[in-house]
């Protein structure tokens, strides 16, 4: 007989701001947004519960969150200081379960359905962690429990801040059928009008159609959309998942078209992003650059390379990143945003002494 998963699905409220407002005493209790100024074409990354009140969202342009906040306190992110904190949080995780799957810096799942602490109870595991988060990190945690991790997540999301809720497996279909389409994770914008289209609104509509005729108008994806508006999802907690690619933007306050300032951004970016994948642990083996000109057209530009990224000289980058600008038109047109993203990533095997990557592998 198969043991009824319990999983714990953790999401920090308003993290990188929450760190903020408990690093520093004088924005608490106010407005703060957490990303680029309101005089660049940066964006949010994320806001206090106090700027959200006025509408304020991530990935929303800097400017519109002033428009809509204008006493807000912008700042910029602090990624060394989420890290840690984040770390802190992670070390709690460790001592309930080691079935861990980071989405993020600021939420996981844990899978504790072996665990014998707490009488086995999910809900007072997820009690003890948040209580332990919030003494040692001074930040709270919103947690969701429930039989499979769809089900966790959109439960850690019912009670924000501070929440605690549990989705029972007899109450997973019922709840699964009355949740609105756009409350469904793993249910982008675009497929969310696209079944607003065909009439289906709630997890209810969703169920009237058939496996086949999901997949047909949705593909693989549709097997998916299948189960878990019946409240199924067998997807494991999966302690080694990797990363599919790491990567790392900007977006210029002004157009720039100068060749120079453009590549030495972009090599900026690139040794960011590798910092990342080494603070991972992985290797990657993929290179892609992304341009958006001044119009808004984007175009990418990748290379796979036989060794790791990270054993390759400055000046190989450089050679590698100089590779991919020509078939761009850098240089020539203006450029408003630039990024670099890694993937082919692997974990990395320790012990493994790698060949240096040289310019005859770019």
């Amino acid at each position: 007989m198969t043991t009824q998963r319990k999983i714990i699905h953790i999401d920090m409220d308003a993290f990188f701001a929450a760190v903020e407002q408990r690093d520093f005493p004088q924005y608490r209790n106010k407005a703060l947004i957490v990303g680029g100024n309101p005089n660049s074409r940066g964006v949010v990354s994320t806001c206090s519960y106090e700027a959200r009140r006025y509408g304020v969202h991530s990935a929303m342009p800097s400017s519109h969150a002033y428009r809509l906040c204008p006493h807000a306190i912008f700042v910029p992110p602090r990624f060394d200081a989420y890290r840690e904190a984040s770390q802190s949080i992670r070390k709690i995780f460790a001592q309930y379960t080691s079935i861990i799957e980071p989405l993020s810096l600021d939420e996981a799942y844990l899978d504790v359905s072996e665990v014998g602490l707490c009488k086995g109870s999910a809900i007072l595991m997820a009690q003890e962690i948040k209580a332990k988060i919030k003494q040692q990190t001074q930040l709270t945690a919103s947690a969701g429990v429930s039989y499979n991790k769809f089900l966790a997540k959109i439960a850690s999301d019912m009670d924000k801040p501070d929440g605690l809720y549990l989705i029972s497996p007899e109450q997973g279909a019922e709840f699964s059928a009355n949740l609105p389409i756009h409350k469904f994770h793993g249910i982008g914008k675009v497929t969310c009008k696209k079944m607003q289209a065909l009439g289906i609104e709630t997890g209810r509509d969703l169920q009237q159609y058939s496996q086949l005729i999901l997949r047909q108008y949705f593909g693989k994806a549709g097997d998916y959309y299948f189960n878990i508006c019946r409240g199924i999802d067998l997807r494991p907690v999966n302690s080694q998942r990797v990363s599919q690619s790491i990567g790392t933007e900007t977006t210029f306050s002004e157009d720039i078209k100068d060749f120079d300032e453009i590549m030495l951004q972009l090599q900026q970016l690139l040794k960011q992003a590798l910092v990342r994948v080494s603070d991972k642990k992985l290797t990657a083996r993929t290179l892609t650059v992304k341009i958006k000109y001044h119009n808004f057209v984007q175009v990418t530009r990748s290379r796979t390379v036989s060794c790791s990224l990270l054993t390759a000289t400055d000046e190989v980058l450089t050679s590698l990143l100089a590779a991919l600008l020509k078939n761009t038109e850098v240089g020539e047109r203006k450029i408003r945003l630039v990024g670099v993203n890694l993937s082919s990533l692997e974990k990395t095997a320790y012990g493994m002494n790698y060949r240096q990557l040289d310019l005859f592998d770019v």
